[in-house]
């Protein structure tokens, strides 16, 4: 069965032109929701409270919600943990305050819903702004490594020009899925940080793959590599490889999918990045990086001799 015909011929560089005129502004709207709306750092980020309790029965989250308001913690995330009965609590500190001073008042606050022996402190942790600090530089770093570690790989596998459109298209979807989280309020956090570290390894993954059939078209069409032979090669090697593209990201998309809907809250947000770098990393390999890399023919040119040399290698 073929979901897509082997000698499908769609034009896609022939409308990147609209399709960067889409990422600009995608691109736009979401540096300026990252610039004035900004980010709901979870409290690995910004210093808070993590308690963990554990009940004898499963309990509802709005009766744990109803039970923290009166003690001030109404807008605390509360989540399940492992099981049902175990119930995840965080809450940011308010100046001044200290953890052992916030984990009192929520064990007195469930004590007096569910009684004294209905509920069981596990564990009390405390992050403070200056950790938070640590690790958003950690975070920023060890996206800006691994961008850094690709454009050596791709400049050395491919061209330069090749490593400048893959990491456009990197960034491309770093900043649109950031601008998601920024949009939808959802908290970031370090799972967020690795949905992202993901993100961009699944994004390169299916750009490589273009690229190594649009290199492997070039050497096979050595003569005739004109600037407008160039873009006839690059969207016959998109099409090539689309029924591949398409499907892996289908079925990447199902199981993810089902963790985003079935897994709970504690990776809702990881799912959701997930999601969200899937679709727009499927979206990049095929017009920001293939566009990107056209648009630099003839500033960082390889000679025939050296694509040979590129071809050759395993």
């Amino acid at each position: 069965m073929q979901l897509i015909r082997p000698d499908i011929n769609i034009d896609f560089i022939g409308k990147r032109k609209t399709a960067l005129m889409i990422s600009g502004l995608m691109l736009l709207a979401s540096l300026g929701l990252l610039a004035f709306k900004g980010m709901n750092f979870g409290i690995d980020f910004t210093g808070g409270t993590l308690v963990e309790v554990k009940f004898q029965q499963a309990p509802e989250i709005a009766d744990v919600r109803a039970a923290l308001s009166p003690k001030g913690y109404g807008n605390a995330v509360i989540q399940e943990f492992g099981s049902p009965e175990e119930i995840l609590i965080r809450v940011q500190n308010r100046e001044g305050e200290k953890s052992s001073t916030i984990s009192t008042a929520i064990l007195d606050g469930l004590s007096e819903k569910f009684t004294a022996d209905a509920v069981e402190m596990r564990r009390v942790e405390f992050v403070g702004p200056q950790v938070g600090e640590e690790l958003t530089r950690a975070g920023i770093m060890a996206v800006l490594i691994a961008m850094f570690a690709i454009l050596l790989y791709v400049t050395v596998r491919f061209e330069f020009r090749f490593a400048l459109g893959a990491d456009a298209a990197l960034l491309h979807d770093i900043t649109i899925v950031l601008g998601l989280f920024a949009l939808t309020g959802k908290e970031f956090t370090l799972p967020v940080i690795a949905a992202l570290l993901t993100v961009i390894g699944y994004s390169l993954n299916d750009t490589i793959v273009v690229f190594d059939r649009i290199r492997e078209n070039f050497a096979a069409n050595l003569k005739r590599k004109t600037p407008e032979h160039e873009v006839t090669i690059v969207n016959n090697s998109i099409n090539q490889t689309l029924a591949r593209t398409l499907m892996t990201s289908l079925t990447t998309l199902l199981v993810v999918a089902a963790l985003f809907l079935l897994g709970g809250e504690v990776i809702h947000d990881f799912a959701f990045a997930l999601i969200a770098g899937i679709l727009v990393g499927t979206y990049s390999s095929i017009y920001i990086a293939s566009p990107v890399m056209l648009s630099l023919a003839g500033r960082f040119k390889a000679d025939e001799e050296e694509i040979r040399k590129m071809e050759a290698r395993p």
